[in-house]
């Protein structure tokens, strides 16, 4: 079949235009913590859903499970954590139920845990020994940073880590394609230590633990907690090729 050069230069240059895309939603995406109260449709907020459902899974298990929040719903959940979480004695009485973290940090891990706390903190103009201010921007977690929108995410207690892998895979496709339609997000996995409340408030069956949570919204441009971009390792520093 002949091609001509007019229809073949189209091709390349729509190839160009898709790879363009996809890398920018890809590189534009950073945790927002700052969100405008504008509402998110729910039509959107279900193709955003379907979308991101293509992720991969071993033999096609796909093991999530997401609880959408607005409105009065999303608040009662956020009073309730918050209410835990301000105080000490209550605080105390929640864990995480799984290690998101390693339980012992070591270098460089924790030399890039340590810079954008700090990079962050700089930014709202805490300095180290305002405990109090910290402590309050970590509980804006609870709010789902104001976004109008909060996901929660749960796992079947049976699934083991090969999906818990898949469900990483279906999150960075939740916020890939959120960027593809001028959302923002951030992924949270501050709500696991209050994952009890979380039971009770969604009613969660016992066969399922809560994964993490993440706000969706339009990021505020006004906030300059939204200005934070981390700093990612060369290529040259994680990959390595053999021929």
């Amino acid at each position: 079949m002949f091609v001509s050069q007019q229809q073949e230069q189209q091709e390349q240059q729509q190839q160009q235009q898709r790879q363009d895309a996809v890398d920018a939603a890809i590189t534009s995406r950073h945790a927002i913590r700052a969100f405008l109260p504008d509402p998110i449709a729910r039509a959107d907020i279900e193709r955003l859903l379907e979308v991101a459902a293509r992720a991969p899974s071993g033999t096609n298990t796909q093991p999530w499970k997401v609880y959408v929040l607005t409105g009065d719903s999303k608040t009662r959940l956020s009073d309730a954590i918050l209410a835990a979480h301000q105080d000490p004695t209550l605080s105390a009485q929640h864990s995480e139920e799984y290690a998101y973290y390693p339980r012992e940090w070591v270098s460089p891990y924790v030399d890039r845990r340590r810079k954008v706390g700090w990079d962050l903190y700089a930014l709202l103009g805490l300095t180290r020994d305002n405990k109090a201010g910290m402590a309050a921007q970590h509980g804006r977690n609870y709010r789902f940073f104001d976004a109008p929108v909060g996901f929660i995410f749960t796992i079947d207690r049976v699934m083991e880590q090969g999906s818990w892998l898949d469900y990483g895979m279906f999150l960075q496709s939740i916020m890939i394609a959120a960027r593809g339609c001028g959302l923002d997000t951030c992924p949270q996995a501050a709500f696991t230590q209050y994952h009890k409340i979380i039971e009770q408030h969604l009613a969660l069956p016992p066969g399922e633990m809560v994964v993490c949570g993440m706000a969706l919204g339009y990021a505020d441009p006004d906030k300059i907690e939204n200005t934070l971009v981390t700093a990612r390792e060369p290529v040259s520093g994680f990959a390595r090729y053999f021929d």
